[in-house]
């Protein structure tokens, strides 16, 4: 009888557990305004919020939560991820379709003053020449190298006038993260040879970042490095201090060849957790010149007593936040760059109520930010990318409730 009961109730368990998750996909329908929004023309951007405008004199240097210019003017990131070049073909995606010089444009004319773009340490060591096809709409760039492109990549941006922030993504040319310790942080050399296809000490993955960032010494534009994408560990069980000492010997390092860049530094926990810096900060040889960074997404606080971040109220949202990293903003106390975020097009009710509470929660605190990503299609196996804000012919702009509330969300506070 026990054993009976005992199964009953596991089983009515189990089924309002897959009867939550269920809700969760049901389709959303949006709001009226978001629909309004889709049907108009995507307004024109501030001009004055791009770093080649006259209102901001250079360098950057961070004040208290803010990232300011030389006068003391706040320059807020407002950024977008354009990704490739950590995956397999080593490059950005879409220069087989438009020319960067135009898809530098198509971001500027979507609002976004700063692009997140990350490389894969394997591509430095490897640094390919690109196959032709790869390159058909770019063919100036025929026969060039992986690192001569994403030079090339990063002029065209800047001479639109959008900021650059160049990432280390990952380890081995792949898409980024799974459970592989190999790239769960910037040096694996703990590990079996056998074991990682791409294997580098700590030094070598410093001696990586020197490489690519002197290409962009003259070029004020590149404004900073940040250093490691979801450092995790293995499960999670990356200490700190461990990370926050490794990013002091990699800021200073860069900071030697330029003591102008701004230095991003994620949190642990595949990049959700910035508790570490309360007690802990990470303090650089050039002051003013840490800026920490966030990834918050519908499936992160999974095992947290609240549940994922698809589940949550606003406010069990917000007192996650708080406590995972915007006590470092909301107590003037450094800059945090929410780096990665997104949602898909079509989204179903948890996906839509992650959407809901995060910018809600961005828009109050008037949070810098860089939205996942502008691609509209993964490299390797051309898988459509849900969470795209392009179609295929990285021209036409998907005008929906994302865009919608990240416009506003650029013209918080002004």
């Amino acid at each position: 009888m026990f054993f009976l009961i005992l199964g009953a109730v596991l089983a009515a368990v189990l089924l309002y557990l897959y009867r939550a998750e269920s809700r969760l996909l049901i389709p959303w329908v949006p709001d009226t305004s978001a629909r309004l929004f889709a049907q108009r023309p995507l307004p024109p951007p501030l001009d004055d919020i791009f770093l080649s405008s006259s209102e901001y004199t250079l360098p950057l240097r961070t004040r208290g939560r803010d990232v300011v210019d030389a006068r003391g003017r706040r320059f807020k990131l407002a950024s977008v991820n354009w990704y490739g070049a950590s995956d397999e073909l080593f490059i950005p995606g879409g220069l087989d379709i438009k020319h960067r010089d135009e898809i530098a444009r198509i971001i500027r004319r979507m609002g976004f003053n700063s692009v997140r773009l990350p490389y894969s340490d394997e591509m430095v060591v490897a640094n390919p020449v690109v196959l032709p096809h790869l390159l058909s709409a770019n063919p100036d760039l025929v026969g060039r190298r992986a690192l001569d492109i994403l030079e090339a990549v990063v002029e065209s941006l800047t001479r639109e006038g959008i900021a650059v922030i160049v990432n280390n993504h990952i380890t081995s040319a792949t898409w980024c993260c799974g459970a592989d310790p190999c790239d769960a942080g910037w040096a694996n050399d703990h590990l079996p040879a056998m074991m990682c296809r791409v294997r580098q000490t700590e030094e070598e993955w410093i001696q990586h970042w020197e490489e690519v960032m002197r290409k962009f010494v003259r070029n004020p534009l590149v404004i900073g490095a940040d250093l490691r994408n979801e450092v995790r560990g293995m499960w999670g069980t990356m200490p700190w201090d461990r990370w926050a000492t490794a990013a002091e010997k990699a800021g200073n390092r860069l900071l030697k060849i330029n003591p102008d860049w701004l230095i991003i530094v994620g949190g642990t926990e595949s990049q959700n957790d910035l508790t570490g810096v309360a007690a802990r900060p990470v303090v650089l040889d050039v002051p003013n010149r840490v800026v920490y960074s966030a990834h918050v997404y519908s499936w992160s606080g999974w095992g947290s007593v609240g549940g994922r971040y698809a589940k949550r109220t606003y406010p069990s949202f917000v007192q996650s936040m708080r406590k995972n990293w915007a006590y470092l903003v909301e107590g003037d106390i450094a800059p945090v760059w929410v780096g990665e975020f997104g949602a898909p097009a079509m989204p179903g009710e948890g996906d839509a109520n992650y959407w809901k509470n995060l910018l809600r929660y961005l828009k109050a605190i008037d949070a810098d930010f860089g939205y996942w990503a502008i691609n509209p299609r993964k490299p390797k196996d051309d898988e459509k990318e849900s969470y795209s804000l392009v179609e295929d012919d990285w021209e036409t702009l998907v005008l929906d409730y994302r865009m919608k509330d990240m416009t506003e969300l650029i013209r918080t506070g002004r």
